[in-house]
């Protein structure tokens, strides 16, 4: 990990990567983010698992804004990140959260979920 950049930015800048179209379009970036064991229970309220997710032609295509975004270490190795969404193709508010592992030198996210919320707020 570079060490000029803080435990927050690194988090920060993993969970910006997955919200660009170029990288949910390639099979080998997720691969390399997700664990093997990565499930999330989407936004959409159904359930996902790394493998469904990756064998599906991509990721949706998404513009997103994030914010309000934080780290919580559980301990060295796991942190859970937390932060808003809005959905700027279907004006949709919602809170996130994941958790990060580090595996053989490299933070994998193991589990995600998006809850939808009224407003930003």
């Amino acid at each position: 990990m570079d060490d000029t950049f803080t435990l927050k930015e690194v988090f920060l800048n993993l969970e910006e990567k997955l919200l660009k179209p170029e990288i949910r379009a390639s099979k080998d970036e997720i691969t390399q983010l997700l664990s093997e064991n990565f499930f999330e229970f989407g936004s959409s309220g159904k359930v996902f698992y790394k493998n469904e997710s990756i064998d599906e032609v991509s990721l949706s295509k998404v513009s997103m804004k994030l914010s309000d975004f934080e780290i919580h270490p559980l301990s060295e190795q796991i942190v859970l990140t937390t932060y808003r969404i809005y959905n700027e193709v279907s004006k949709q508010h919602s809170l996130r959260s994941s958790i990060w592992s580090l595996t053989d030198g490299k933070w994998k996210m193991q589990f995600h979920q998006g809850t939808p919320t009224a407003q930003s707020h």
